[in-house]
């Protein structure tokens, strides 16, 4: 097996504006709504601790009720999203 070279493209440079800091956190929520229904599609249900066999896990819950780190990887995935949009050269409007 080869090994995965990354190649990310560096949105280092790129500054949100508020408004699309606030639309982070509405994409980082939706992140994870998709997430579940996905998981739910499958059959998963919520379980206090993760059981691939038994297809239970802890963030089978609102977003609201994630824990915070939960919560950071849905922010950071929606911001890295948004960089990469605005590092494309595509303009993002209300």
């Amino acid at each position: 097996m080869k090994m995965y070279k990354l190649q990310p493209l560096d949105t280092g440079c790129i500054e949100l504006s508020g408004d699309l800091l606030e639309l982070t956190e509405l994409l980082a929520k939706n992140t994870h709504e998709v997430w579940a229904q996905q998981r739910i599609s499958e059959g998963w249900q919520y379980g206090e601790k993760r059981d691939d066999v038994l297809k239970l896990h802890p963030c089978l819950v609102l977003y609201e009720e994630l824990p915070e780190s939960e919560k950071e990887y849905d922010r950071n995935t929606a911001m890295e999203t948004l960089k990469v949009i605005r590092k494309l050269g595509f303009k993002i409007k209300k």
